[in-house]
């Protein structure tokens, strides 16, 4: 019998999506599990098929069954899930330039806003993460933490090294006037900074400034992604396999942004490294342009506390595992140290 693995990641509260670690316990047992449990399927589009019959969104919970399934499936056939992956980009008759795929990805860090909201802590973060050797810097902005942090940043990684600004739709389209500051800072785009569930006025937005738009919360599935390319002037989204509803849902916005000229790049949740495993093999497909989100175990929970411990190189690379399915086994140690079971289903 092939053990397989998944991880639904949401927040404790519903700040990012309207799904939280509570509601989605309750999604998980009360409904989804249910309905997938002691049926066959014969591909993995009837098995996420099965998951939204009679199901509106709940895309982080389906995500976490989804790609448990992935992970038995590529098992099953012996695969790397990498593997599992082009094979079926190849299917869905993805163009072939953009099967092909690396060992590893490029590690970019996300940095918060100091608590003490001091520049010199944000450049002394920065100047270390730097050293760390992470391939990209992000900063956390919202309305009064913006320009200033900016600047800040630029001045400790100089004007070329790859950098963007994250504003978490904390803003409006009447605030134009701090992304037209912004543009001074050579972003390489603005990422989500109007409202969560916004492509019009993005859109708009994109149309007034100079440095490109990035969808992230908005992008919550293919059909999101299409409406996006119709309105146009939007050509950069965060593919995150939580906010859209599994692995499958990804490879058909791999394949529509490929096919229409969008940068993409891997984004996480709060996962472990376990979670992390379909973004960091999806990510290492070449249609993904700039670095991802996925970042070493250590910063986030220490030395050898994570469930699968992931580890960045000096040049910022992170490897992918080489066994099949999602490439490793969790440490059952610490599962047991943290977790808390649940349930069982049979």
């Amino acid at each position: 019998m092939s053990l397989a693995h998944g991880e639904s990641a949401p927040f404790d509260a519903p700040f990012y999506s309207s799904e939280t670690v509570s509601s989605v316990k309750a999604m998980l047992s009360e409904w989804l599990i249910p309905k997938v449990l002691n049926k066959e399927f014969a591909s993995i589009e009837e098995f996420n098929q099965e998951l939204s019959v009679g199901i509106r969104g709940n895309n982080f919970a389906k995500a976490g069954l989804e790609n448990a399934y992935w992970d038995l499936v590529a098992k099953k056939n012996n695969l790397r899930l990498v593997d599992a992956i082009e094979q079926k980009l190849e299917e869905m008759n993805t163009p072939k330039e953009y099967l092909k795929h690396s060992e590893y990805i490029e590690s970019g860090v996300s940095v918060g806003i100091p608590e003490d909201r001091s520049l010199d802590t944000l450049k002394e973060w920065v100047s270390d993460y730097v050293k760390d050797g992470y391939r990209r810097i992000k900063i956390k902005i919202k309305p009064g933490w913006d320009v200033l942090p900016s600047q800040a940043s630029r001045e400790v990684i100089g004007k070329e090294f790859p950098f963007w600004v994250d504003a978490n739709s904390s803003y409006n389209l009447e605030d134009i006037a701090v992304f037209e500051a912004l543009d001074a800072f050579n972003c390489l785009f603005y990422e989500q900074p109007l409202n969560h569930d916004d492509l019009l006025d993005h859109h708009k937005l994109a149309n007034k400034v100079k440095t490109p738009i990035c969808l992230d919360e908005s992008l919550k599935s293919y059909r999101v992604g299409r409406q996006a390319i119709e309105l146009g002037s939007i050509p950069v989204w965060n593919i995150k396999i939580q906010r859209i509803g599994g692995l499958l849902e990804g490879l058909k916005l791999y394949k529509l942004a490929v096919e229409n000229g969008i940068k993409l790049w891997g984004g996480t949740m709060p996962e472990s490294g376990l979670g992390a495993m379909p973004i960091l093999a999806l990510a290492s497909f070449n249609g993904f342009v700039y670095p991802a989100d996925v970042e070493a175990s250590e910063r986030w929970y220490g030395k050898d506390q994570d469930l699968i411990e992931i580890e960045m190189d000096k040049d910022g690379k992170i490897y992918l595992p080489q066994g099949v399915g999602i490439g490793t086994e969790p440490n059952w140690d610490i599962l047991e140290k943290y977790g808390k079971k649940i349930g069982s289903f049979a």
